[in-house]
């Protein structure tokens, strides 16, 4: 008898073990294990020693919260899934809108890249242009006013000589009039070519470059510009006869 209450206690043991050793195994396979070891238990239990009504309720209060707990699981399995569809369905609105994103890099093209940054408040900052080898092409000093304020360049270094077409990153230095530093956020602005909804989270495609939906800072709805009309073909009358 001793025996069979020794495997009793022995198979309690292997209960509470496994239901603890969730780093190793799923949960999924904790909770078939669970079954199994109580059905055991109880065919196992000895009948002059029967397993203690207290220990017998906590196992069973486990169970439900395994069971529960995989519920919960499949639950927000599912509001997953329903948030990276609704992450999809937001981006692709995206498309052909021009976005302003967090960024330092912006695209030269046709002799004008642009760039916008915010400042918290009037300074006085250097603005260093580098090119796609970490190199300085362009520098120089410039006032700035709080707010969200646009920087074009037109391409051309220091010197003055135009730059080639490309990938060129702004570095912005910033101090007020007590000389402390001034925090300034760049960022960058493009038309969202296309969106990859293959990836998680979707990412929208800028000037060649990927952004996620939390660089998006604002948005601007394209406008196509209107076509001008067509001069208007001046009547000619026919001889007469």
């Amino acid at each position: 008898m001793a025996t069979t209450s020794g495997i009793g206690n022995n198979v309690t043991t292997t209960i509470n073990d496994s239901l603890k050793s969730t780093a190793t195994t799923s949960l999924a396979d904790n909770f078939t294990t669970f079954l199994q070891l109580l059905t055991t238990q109880l065919k196992n239990q000895n009948p002059l020693d029967p397993l203690d009504t207290n220990q017998f309720t906590q196992q069973l209060v486990q169970f439900a919260q395994v069971e529960q707990q995989l519920k919960g699981n499949d639950q927000l399995a599912s509001l997953v899934t329903l948030q990276q569809s609704a992450q999809s369905t937001q981006a692709l609105g995206f498309v052909g809108h021009i976005v302003a994103l967090d960024g330092e890099t912006s695209r030269l093209e046709n002799g004008s890249a642009g760039w916008s940054f915010n400042s918290s408040k009037p300074a006085t900052a250097t603005i260093n242009i580098l090119n796609s080898v970490g190199a300085t092409v362009y520098s120089g000093t410039f006032s700035l006013n709080a707010g969200v304020q646009n920087f074009v360049w037109d391409g051309r270094n220091t010197s003055g000589v135009m730059q080639p077409d490309g990938d060129y990153k702004m570095s912005i230095t910033a101090k007020d009039a007590t000389g402390q530093t001034v925090a300034v956020a760049t960022e960058v602005q493009g038309v969202v070519d296309s969106v990859d909804v293959s990836k998680t989270p979707p990412v929208l495609n800028v000037a060649g470059k990927d952004y996620t939906l939390d660089k998006i800072k604002r948005v601007v709805r394209y406008v196509a510009p209107t076509p001008e009309p067509e001069p208007e073909t001046p009547e000619t009358e026919a001889p007469a006869s």
